[in-house]
């Protein structure tokens, strides 16, 4: 649209203070209703002569023209940072951080993002809010154009300004469970049952694993130390999922989800795209950030 084009080319980036320049005042359906009253009374009085007509419409010019300037100056210097969504599951809510100062206190602030509005007051000159937007599709997600407005003091003009933020961030595929999931449940096998010797005891360890008779003869007191079972070490193949690419990425999300809390070791093979196996946190989000951003446009596989 050619009005969202030109609003772009005036925005200012997230983190810098708001010029004068940058922030526009237009009238709301209130203000020129307001208007038309003063115009009506001022000509009112000019024909008859009516002072009363006159006092009542220089009043309601008066305070129009405080409250336009309180309006600009409520939203002049606000400063806006913004915070990213940490994690965005497709078809879910990207919960976008908000931060904002003034250096004085503001009043009746709102931030726009499409159909997602978030009311902010910053009575000791900032203030943080929650910017809820849609996420329907996974993939990496701009920004969109986010819109500061104020109406206050009377509401008889919008005080407004546009920002833009080149940042994106990532949409993770909606996790869906296959009916015969071939992952195990969470923690099986994960006991520690097997002995693998001595260790020098430390502060905390329990009683009923300290090496009593290890310390009566060399009077060193040592505790028992028990292994883990292996854990399982496997490969999550796109080529092995059934139905089409966006159903497959579900899959796979799940499964990645699954065999992160069960701690097993587990490898990621896609189209063009193999994440070798690991595990702990850094291998979770290496595996979503694939599925989010893998293109099924020449995938090798056909659907089974």
């Amino acid at each position: 649209m050619l009005s969202e084009r030109w609003w772009r080319r005036v925005a200012i980036r997230p983190g810098a203070a708001l010029p004068q320049r940058r922030l526009f005042l237009l009238p709301t359906r209130f203000g020129m209703g307001w208007a038309l009253l003063f115009l009506l009374l001022l000509m009112f009085g000019i024909n008859y002569q009516n002072t009363l007509a006159y006092v009542m419409a220089f009043w309601l010019f008066g305070l129009g023209v405080v409250a336009l300037l309180r309006a600009w100056r409520n939203l002049l210097g606000v400063t806006l940072t913004l915070r990213l969504p940490h994690e965005v599951f497709a078809g879910g809510e990207a919960r976008l951080g908000v931060a904002l100062s003034g250096g004085r206190p503001r009043t009746a602030l709102e931030l726009h993002a499409g159909d997602a509005l978030a009311r902010i007051d910053l009575p000791e000159g900032l203030g943080e809010a929650i910017l809820a937007l849609p996420a329907p599709v996974r993939g990496e997600q701009p920004l969109p154009l986010l819109r500061l407005e104020t109406r206050w003091p009377l509401g008889l003009v919008r005080a407004l300004a546009w920002l833009e933020s080149d940042e994106r961030f990532l949409v993770y595929p909606q996790p869906l469970d296959d009916e015969e999931p071939e992952h195990r449940h969470v923690g099986e096998g994960l006991e520690a049952t097997d002995f693998a010797g001595l260790r020098r005891a430390q502060p905390g360890d329990s009683p009923a694993r300290l090496a009593w008779k290890q310390w009566s003869r060399t009077g060193v007191l040592a505790a028992k130390a028990f292994s883990l079972p292996p854990r399982q070490q496997l490969w999550l193949d796109y080529d092995a999922c059934r139905g089409d690419p966006e159903r497959r990425l579900s899959l796979l999300c799940a499964r990645v989800l699954a065999h992160h809390l069960a701690g097993d070791r587990y490898g990621l093979r896609l189209p063009g795209v193999t994440l070798s196996q690991g595990e702990g946190p850094h291998q979770r989000r290496q595996a979503l950030e694939a599925l989010a951003r893998f293109s099924p446009s020449g995938e090798r596989g056909a659907g089974r």
